[in-house]
Order: C-alpha cells, then sequence, then structure tokens
C-alpha cells in the first residue's frame, strides 16, 4: 500500500509539471505570433499591395479582439470548464492561423486576424488557471509562474528569427503556419493529461460590459488608424469620438451598478492600481511602437532582408527574457520600485538613441537602442503585476492581474496605431526622418514608468 501511495504520488507530481509545459506551449504560441508578424509586415504589405495603414490593421485586429475579450474569456472558463475552453481556444487560434495564410486580401486577413485574438484571448489566461489550480504549493506555483514568464520571453526571442528566416526562404505566408504544429500537439496533449477545472463560484458574464469595452477599445484604436487618412476634425472623426465617449460614459455607468462587474472599477480608487495599468499601457505602446517602426526602418530604409531585421532585433528580446527574472528577485528584495526606475530609464535612453535617426544611422547605435529597450521591457512586466496586486485579497488580485493584462494589450493595439499614424503615407527615403517624432513618444513612455515608480511600494510596505 504504501509503494502504491509513493508511485501514485510521484505520478500527480510528474503530471503537474506536464500540465505546466502543455500549457506553456500555448502561451509559447501566442507569444511567437506577436514578434514573427511584424518582422513580416513590409513582405505582407508588398504580397497584398497595402500600405501602413492596412497593416496597422493587420497587427491590431488581433491585440483588439484580445484586449476585448481577455477578461470574459477567463470567466467563461470559470464557469463552463477550464480545459474545455482551452481546447477551444486553441482550435479557432489554429483554424484562423490557416486562415491568415491563405488570405487572399487584406479584408480577409484582417478578419482571420480578429479570430485569432478571439481564440488567443481562451489561451492565456485560461491556461495560467489550469496551472495554478494543478500546483497548489506556494513555492511550486512561484517556480511555474517563472518557468511561465520565461517561456513568454523565448518566444519573444524566437519569433525575430523564426520570422525572418521563413519570410526570407518561403515567403510572409509561411509565418502563419509556425505555430499550427504546435497547436496540433498541445490538443492532443491536452485531451490526455490535462484535467477539468471549474471555479467553486464562477463569476456571471457581464454582456453589457463587454460589449461596452470593446467600442471603447476597438473605436479608440480604430481613431487613430483612420485618423491621418479621413483628417482629425472631419464629421467621421467627430461621430467617432461622440461615440467613444459615450462608450466610456456607458461602461463606467454600467459597471458600477453591477454586483459582479466585468472590471471592478473601484480598485482605480487605489494610486498604486491606477499607476500601474498606466504603466502597462504605456509599456506595451513602447513596445510595439518599436516592433513596428524598426521592422520597416531596417526592411524599406535600410533594404536589408527579414532574416537580417530579425537579427538585429535580436538583443531587444533576449535582453527582455534575461532581465524578467532579475526583475522578479528585484522585487522580493527592495520591492517594486527599483525595477521600474530601471525599466524606464532604459526605456527612454534607447529612445533617445533614436530620435535623430537616419538613413546612415550605424547598426552599433541600432542593437545598443533595442537592447536598452529590451532591458526596460524585461524589468517592466512583473513589477507593474505586483503593484497592481499588491495589498488585495485573492479574489480582488485575479481581478486586477485581468485588468493589467487588458492594459497591456490595450497598449499594443495603441503602439501601432500612433506608430503607423506617424509615419503614414511616408515614402521609404523619409521614414527615418518621419518616425523621429514617434521615438520621441516612445522616450515619453519611459519617463511615465518613472512617475509610475514613485507611486509604487517598496519593500516592507
Amino acid at each position: 500500500m504504501r509503494t502504491t501511495g509513493l508511485v501514485e504520488g510521484a505520478t500527480r507530481h510528474t503530471n503537474r509539471w506536464l500540465v505546466l509545459a502543455i500549457c506553456s506551449m500555448s502561451l509559447f504560441v501566442v507569444g511567437l505570433d506577436t514578434t514573427i508578424v511584424n518582422v513580416a509586415l513590409p513582405s505582407i504589405g508588398q504580397g497584398l499591395r497595402v500600405g501602413t495603414r492596412g497593416l496597422q490593421w493587420a497587427v491590431d485586429a488581433y491585440t483588439i479582439a484580445l484586449a476585448s475579450l481577455l477578461i470574459s474569456a477567463g470567466a467563461l472558463a470559470d464557469r463552463i470548464g477550464r480545459r474545455r475552453v482551452f481546447q477551444l481556444g486553441l482550435v479557432v487560434f489554429g483554424v484562423a492561423s490557416v486562415a491568415c495564410s491563405l488570405a487572399p486580401s487584406i479584408g480577409v486577413l484582417v478578419v482571420a486576424r480578429v479570430a485569432q485574438g478571439v481564440g488567443g484571448s481562451m489561451l492565456s489566461p485560461v491556461a495560467l488557471a489550469i496551472v495554478v489550480n494543478v500546483i497548489t504549493d506556494p513555492k511550486e506555483r512561484a517556480q511555474a509562474i517563472g518557468v511561465w514568464a520565461a517561456i513568454f520571453g523565448v518566444s519573444m526571442a524566437a519569433g525575430p528569427l523564426v520570422g525572418g528566416v521563413l519570410v526570407s526562404a518561403l515567403g510572409w505566408r509561411s509565418v502563419f503556419w509556425a505555430g499550427v504544429p504546435i497547436i496540433v500537439v498541445v490538443l492532443l496533449l491536452t485531451s490526455v493529461f490535462v484535467p477539468e477545472s471549474r471555479a467553486p463560484r464562477p463569476r456571471s458574464l457581464d454582456g453589457a460590459g463587454q460589449l461596452l469595452l470593446a467600442v471603447v477599445v476597438g473605436g479608440s484604436v480604430a481613431l487613430l488608424i483612420e485618423g491621418p487618412s479621413i483628417g482629425w476634425v472631419s464629421p467621421g472623426a467627430i461621430i467617432g469620438y461622440a461615440v467613444v465617449v459615450a462608450a466610456v460614459a456607458g461602461f463606467v455607468r454600467t459597471e458600477s451598478r453591477r454586483r459582479e462587474p466585468l472590471m471592478n472599477l473601484r480598485l482605480f480608487r487605489r494610486k498604486p492600481f491606477t499607476a500601474a495599468v498606466l504603466g502597462a499601457v504605456v509599456v506595451f505602446i513602447a513596445l510595439n511602437m518599436t516592433l513596428l517602426l524598426g521592422t520597416l526602418y531596417l526592411q524599406h530604409a535600410k533594404g536589408l532582408t527579414p532574416a537580417m531585421a530579425g537579427a538585429i532585433t535580436l538583443p531587444m528580446a533576449i535582453a527582455a527574457t534575461v532581465c524578467a527574472p532579475l526583475s522578479g528577485f528585484l522585487i522580493g528584495r527592495t520591492g517594486p520600485r527599483l525595477p521600474l526606475l530601471l525599466a524606464g530609464g532604459s526605456i527612454t535612453l534607447g529612445a533617445l538613441c533614436l530620435v535623430t535617426l537616419h538613413d546612415h544611422t550605424g547598426i552599433q547605435v541600432l542593437l545598443l537602442a533595442y537592447l536598452l529597450i529590451g532591458v526596460g521591457i524585461g524589468f517592466a512586466n512583473a513589477p507593474i503585476t505586483n503593484t497592481a496586486v499588491s495589498g488585495l485579497p485573492a479574489a480582488q488580485a485575479g481581478v486586477a492581474g485581468g485588468i493589467t493584462s487588458t492594459a497591456r494589450q490595450f497598449g499594443a493595439a495603441l503602439g501601432v496605431a500612433v506608430a503607423g499614424g506617424v509615419i503614414a503615407h511616408t515614402e521609404p527615403a523619409g521614414l527615418a526622418q518621419a518616425s523621429r517624432p514617434a521615438w520621441a513618444i516612445v522616450a515619453a513612455c519611459g519617463l511615465l514608468l518613472l512617475v509610475v515608480a514613485r507611486v509604487s511600494p517598496t519593500a516592507g510596505r
């Protein structure tokens, strides 16, 4: 009997780490898709004969759907089963990836990217909930979260290189096939090894709040993308402003009256939480502006191949991967303020290296700038999440984490929209000079992180 118990215990121990590996593979696919597509954008533009505005929609269609549905996907999984929603997300993401690779026009590609975002919203938060449910020991759970963060960093590092090689060898359509084999493997392993789980008391679904949030996120990004084309004070733009403002007012009114709102607005009464959400937005504005501007500059203005462009941006992803666990260590020793100061300072310095960008800027300057921005991204994410959830009970901490995840994706969509707006209608010869204001915005994002650091707690508070 004792031997049998030991064997069963060892099996459970093995299975929970296997579950972590399976769920981490889905996170790898989502992270890979983010950076691999950016490297392919110039080739997509040439293949589908679209300009910067179309490429912005190809990126932001995904992040808008993801930002709008992250919280609802988690609530749905708690209610009907996390494994079930996770498997559905894998199928939707995989089918949408194939549709992206076969898209005959930019319109079809954008629709397929929306479907990818819907599938992606069911992967990252739901997979993390599965891992937390399976790994219950606090020490082991902390180790699992560390592995989780490292996997996402590795996916960011792999994206530029893998994407560059695939685009150079097989064309842009191949980047959307890259994750499909992994998804098939994860689906098979999930059906065998991942247990089903539900929340003891699932949150109610907030349909009205979900619809209004989608209007706010999608409307804001659409205005930034279309503004340069239709005119910032055109009748269409003015109607758009009114719709977004009305949606914000309706969202605040709806959420403040619900017993179980999609987004608990009372959390914003805490200055550290509000600062952390702002920090999540500006970090991902900086990251995605850097990715979009960098890939267009390197391939259009510099004339580099996708593979070479991916190699030059690699220091940013490697630095982010290395600094992320170091940031967690510093939080445990000193609190989140020091990592945020390092993040803000590094992003600011990296962006300032590029505010005088021109066609003949040396590769050494570019490598240094990407390295510094990568250091900033690596140091930023852990303290932002820590600041958001500090002092909250477990139930509210989960909601706070969902809000900051949504803020990150909203920032990603804004970053692409703003960067594209700055360089709209710019020829390759003038791309470097036209992008200088955008690099100043990235530097301003770094400075805002320094402000966030000021209201973040120190160790012991």
